[in-house]
């Protein structure tokens, strides 16, 4: 292949573009011996495409495939179909090689698409333990053994799930309080004992079995404790 000025051009497999992005080529002169990288650029709005672009290649937050230019039709489909699962969310090794199992490849072609992705970044355990424990904490209200169930149900690796929890800081109680607090309320003139049986499995369901009868108990005392009286002098 020349370029504009009728020098050759090294030859460079496809670009499968996602999500609608703007893909760039350095120029690249005649007398250059390798090819010069591609780069991408993001155009689009915002949205839960996007931080699952994001999550899997968080340099760059795009998701552009460079397919071997031997590689044949079966493994391209097998890629294409991996790709649209990564459109949408991110996936372990393990969902990724579950996702190619449903195409006609040989092990060799299989795990050659899985390390070519985790080298361009697009699989990483460990960013997505740290994604779903971000989302466990600040939108549902998990505990530990919640967090780790799901984790583990997700495929990532154990020593990856527990080098994941590590880094959580060491607020169990706090947060379980908190969310038993929220939940008391709607136990307001339920027979205490029988509040109690609630509240702490509902804690324990969301992970917080160690401490949910302590934490439940607290909750409740708090809501029936009467309110402070008296008169409050500013200094």
């Amino acid at each position: 292949m020349t370029d504009r000025n009728g020098g050759e051009r090294d030859s460079l497999a496809p670009v499968i573009p996602l999500f609608g992005q703007r893909v760039e080529r350095s120029s690249v002169s005649s007398g250059d011996t390798e090819a010069q990288p591609w780069h991408a650029t993001w155009i689009g709005e915002r949205s839960e495409s996007e931080r699952a672009a994001r999550a899997a290649h968080p340099a760059t937050g795009t998701l552009p495939v460079v397919v071997p230019a031997e590689e044949d039709e079966a493994a391209a489909a097998a890629e294409r179909t991996l790709l649209r699962k990564l459109r949408t969310r991110s996936l372990s090794v393990r969902e990724a090689r579950s996702a190619l199992r449903e195409h006609d490849l040989d092990e060799a072609a299989s795990e050659g698409i899985i390390d070519r992705f985790l080298s361009l970044g697009y699989l990483d355990d460990a960013a997505l333990a740290e994604q779903l424990i971000d989302k466990a904490t600040s939108r549902k209200a998990q505990g530990r053994q919640a967090i780790a169930q799901t984790l583990s149900q997700r495929g990532i690796p154990r020593e990856v799930v527990d080098e994941a929890l590590a880094q959580l800081p060491d607020d169990e109680a706090e947060r379980a309080l908190e969310f038993a607090r929220t939940k008391a309320r709607g136990l307001m003139g339920v027979e205490r004992d029988a509040a109690l049986r609630r509240l702490a499995g509902q804690l324990a369901r969301r992970g917080y079995g160690a401490v949910a009868l302590s934490v439940a108990r607290q909750a409740l005392d708090e809501l029936s404790a009467p309110p402070r009286s008296g008169v409050r002098f500013e200094p």
